[in-house]
């Protein structure tokens, strides 16, 4: 009698309904964790492929960086005598007679960076430029936890920018003046010692 009621027709419906709803449950618990996941991993690389665009990329046709950001552009940011006032005369030579291979420089930085802008790539670059050395110690101490320097507004303080153009005023009306008095035949010497008292330095 207890085996007929083990096996009675309502027994054996009530045991199958438990198991689909067993396996209904554990079928919809194991569907949806992936897809949670997936959805999760597929919003990520959206983020990352529309940030990635916006950064400069490299065009293998021309073997040239691009941006077709107008903010990341050559002309966006300071110019050659932004240059000098930040780091020397080095790369301000450097982006008067190699524009293109100094925008290529500053664009190859900005993508490898990715997530810093024009001016900063520019500040780097003309600090890279000044010093190699200097420079790639100084991002060795920032990956280890270090000072970060902030190289886009690197000596434009207005008592630096003020010193840096009396500076450099002098320097070009010495050598003016020294190639102009050589040009007119007044001799070198004659010039050197003119120039020293106009600057009040002679002995």
């Amino acid at each position: 009698m207890a085996a007929l009621h083990n096996n009675s027709p309502i027994r054996k419906a009530t045991m199958f309904l438990t198991l689909f709803a067993v396996a209904s449950i554990l079928g919809t618990a194991s569907a949806f964790t992936p897809s949670s996941a997936t959805n999760h991993a597929q919003r990520t690389p959206i983020t990352t492929t529309t940030s990635l665009s916006m950064a400069p990329r490299f065009d293998k046709s021309t073997n040239k960086w691009y941006t077709d950001v107008p903010e990341e552009q050559a002309g966006s940011s300071y110019g050659p005598i932004g240059s000098l006032y930040r780091a020397g005369p080095k790369p301000f030579f450097s982006r008067i007679f190699n524009p293109d291979t100094y925008d290529q420089a500053v664009l190859k930085y900005m993508a490898q960076d990715g997530s810093c802008d024009r001016k900063e790539a520019q500040g780097n670059m003309d600090a890279f430029l000044e010093n190699p050395q200097d420079w790639a110690y100084q991002k060795v101490q920032e990956q280890n936890g270090g000072y970060k320097k902030d190289y886009a507004n690197a000596n434009m303080g207005k008592k630096q920018v003020f010193l840096s153009t009396v500076w450099g005023l002098g320097v070009v009306y010495f050598f003016g003046n020294l190639a102009y008095n050589g040009i007119q035949g007044g001799g070198l010497s004659d010039s050197f010692h003119r120039t020293m008292e106009l600057l009040g330095m002679d002995a």
